[in-house]
Parts: structure tokens; C-alpha cells; sequence
């Protein structure tokens, strides 16, 4: 699943640096706090890896 916005793009990247332990849990903020105990580290890589280029900053969230 490819991320949809640059904004969760970058989310899943801190996510993923505290899944590895190169940053720390406790420095996360928002969506990828949630993101790291909710998300397996090949998912938190597939939205990271995602391109940005074409992507809006956010997307507003589907009702």
C-alpha cells in the first residue's frame, strides 16, 4: 500500500527509524507514534519508500 500524502510518507519514515531503533520511541509525535505499534516494519518500509514527487502535503480523511 503506497502512501497517499508526503505528510503520512514521512510519518512511516520516523516510524520506521524507531522500529529499528535509530531514533527514539518517545521523540515520536502523532500518526507515526501509532504507526510504529500498530505496523509490522515491512509495511512501515513500503509507505516509506513511496515517492513524493506528485503527492499532496495531506490528504483529508475519507467520510
Amino acid at each position: 500500500m503506497p502512501a497517499k500524502s508526503k505528510a503520512q510518507q514521512k510519518a512511516a519514515g520516523a516510524a520506521l527509524s524507531a522500529k529499528r531503533g535509530e531514533t527514539k520511541k518517545s521523540d515520536l509525535q502523532g500518526a507515526s507514534r501509532s504507526m510504529v505499534a500498530s505496523m509490522t516494519e515491512e509495511e512501515l518500509k513500503e509507505l516509506a519508500s513511496t515517492k513524493r514527487k506528485g503527492k499532496p502535503e495531506h490528504v483529508s480523511p475519507a467520510r
